[in-house]
């Protein structure tokens, strides 16, 4: 992989900043249209409760998600984009910070090493963390275990890692191997094992209540799953573009 570090570091940013802004386009369509619904059904159960409270004490207090927030709906979508992208830069800067370090271990060409290093990122940080703890709409969630769920979902993005390390590490003790399914099946079988061990230990979370419609659920998951493939993806193939050009270059100058 060509270039010092600062090289990698502004093509990391570079395609941070691309990979940010097509997540935040995304998000905002096939996304944005499921968290509405899903505010319209907690606004509706916020009246539902206040009608009732109301008719028990005599007293009313309304609830509305748009006039309690912080920042109304419209500012929320905008700052979207700037969410994606500020989230972009920094997954990009990180990136290329660890594959400064990882090129030094390897003779893979650096837009193999680009890519490899994107999909590796994206399954421990994103896959393994989202099949046990998947996202949840708003509705749905205790506000008083957000501190539990959220140290169960670094602890998820850690048995990620853990994985991703141990499946390098078999991959290199059989790398003198002839036969190529053991090679590619032996990785893959140590990753396995260690995340299907993780899920075993750590405890399960349900707070999904019986009324919430399971195809809005659905819905929502798959869209924040599909933004969160599209940043990685678009990460690590804009990252593996500017490297490979960055190799002709030097070959050409050479």
């Amino acid at each position: 992989m060509p270039g010092t570090y600062l090289h990698l570091l502004l093509r990391g940013l570079l395609a941070g900043l691309v990979a940010g802004l097509l997540a935040g386009g995304v998000a905002f369509v096939v996304g944005e249209p499921h968290i509405e619904s899903a505010i319209a059904l907690e606004e509706a159960a916020g009246e539902a409760h206040s009608h009732d409270h109301a008719a028990t004490t005599g007293e009313s207090h309304g609830h509305s998600h748009g006039e309690d927030a912080l920042v109304d709906r419209t500012g929320q979508k905008a700052g979207l984009f700037l969410a994606t992208t500020l989230a972009g830069l920094a997954l990009g800067a990180l990136y290329a910070s660890v594959l400064h370090f990882a090129r030094r271990l390897t003779d893979m060409p650096g837009w193999k090493l680009g890519l490899f290093g994107a999909a590796g990122a994206w399954l421990a940080v994103e896959a393994v963390p989202f099949v046990k703890y998947p996202a949840n709409p708003p509705a749905v969630g205790d506000p008083d275990t957000i501190d539990q769920r959220t140290l169960l979902w670094l602890a998820s993005v850690a048995l990620g890692l853990v994985a991703i390390a141990v499946a390098v590490a078999v991959a290199k003790a059989l790398a003198a191997q002839d036969l190529h399914t053991v090679r590619i099946a032996g990785p893959a079988v140590a990753f396995l094992v260690v995340v299907g061990l993780g899920y075993l230990a750590l405890p399960s979370i349900d707070e999904v209540g019986e009324g919430f419609p399971a195809t809005l659920l659905w819905e929502f998951r798959v869209a924040s799953f599909t933004v969160q493939l599209t940043l990685w993806a678009v990460l690590g193939v804009v990252f593996a573009y500017l490297t490979e050009r960055a190799s002709r270059r030097v070959t050409i100058s050479a």
